[in-house]
């Protein structure tokens, strides 16, 4: 697969991770790709970040912001989606560093009526301050820098590490979207566009990449497992506000009671909103 792929980083308010996650990207072993960070309603300092890279990155990169309204990351990915231009989107959370294959591997298993699931390595608190504050790259770290951060408790598991890129990821339970997790993923546009992108109704923290995987195997699409080519390494961060998570469960077990792969309030919606134009801001 030789086209353009959209990478979208979703963040909120934390611009020094943000920093780190596009260092890590500008580094990529594949270069055919772009950039767009969807923006939850961060303070400034966000766009600072954005714009210095867009200096440095010597990829093109996109700001899309909208109003801090509480947790909405349904709908600014939405919203990255539509001024997208890649034919295959990869979706990462604002504190996942990526390795200097990360794109090329999912480049490599990216495969028509598929999307994909990649794995994270969860580093400590302590580790995470210590890369913030002094500008580490752990993205480049060797294996034996990796052996002795677990043996210190600095990261949580490291096998995914031993093989940056296997080449082979595992198509069992190509059905099953229970386990998959939303920070690192992939789809085609086309089949984004099938069932109509995230759903924004789910409001809050839980369930939209659960709404999502569902509605796309609901659709045809298979999972692929890609647990051993595209791991990322996963920044701290305390836990978040999970005050509207038993809604959005219900919110999912209804979708799952019924036989709808589009999104109720998805990418047709926002660009039938008569905000859209307003909101859709891509900044400079």
């Amino acid at each position: 697969m030789a086209d353009l792929i959209s990478v979208i980083v979703s963040t909120y308010n934390r611009a020094d991770a943000l920093d780190a996650v596009l260092r890590s990207l500008s580094t990529q072993s594949d270069r055919n790709f772009e950039i767009i960070v969807a923006d939850d309603g961060s303070r400034p300092d966000t766009g600072e970040v954005v714009a210095r890279w867009r200096t440095r990155a010597g990829i093109p990169l996109k700001h899309v912001w909208h109003e801090d309204r509480g947790f909405r990351l349904a709908e600014i990915r939405n919203r990255a989606i539509l001024v997208s231009q890649g034919a295959y989107c990869i979706f990462r959370d604002g504190d996942c560093l990526a390795r200097p294959g990360f794109i090329a591997a999912h480049r490599a298993v990216a495969q028509p009526g598929w999307f994909v699931t990649g794995s994270r390595l969860l580093l400590s608190q302590a580790l995470t301050a210590h890369v913030l504050a002094s500008g580490l790259a752990p993205e480049q770290w060797s294996f034996g820098r990796w052996i002795g951060q677990r043996l210190r408790g600095g990261v949580n598991r490291i096998g995914p590490l031993l093989l940056p890129w296997s080449g082979v990821s595992a198509k069992r339970n190509a059905q099953r979207w229970r386990g998959a997790r939303g920070s690192n993923m992939g789809f085609w546009r086309a089949d984004l566009d099938a069932v109509d992108g995230f759903d924004a109704a789910f409001v809050g923290w839980g369930r939209e990449d659960s709404d999502m995987f569902a509605r796309m195997i609901r659709h045809g699409i298979r999972r692929r497992n890609a647990r051993l080519d595209a791991t990322v390494l996963h920044l701290w961060h305390p836990e978040q506000d999970r005050s509207r998570l038993d809604e959005n469960q219900r919110q999912l077990d209804q979708l799952l009671n019924e036989t709808r792969v589009r999104a109720r309030q998805g990418l047709s919606a926002l660009q039938a909103s008569s905000e859209c134009a307003a909101r859709e801001v891509v900044l400079p």
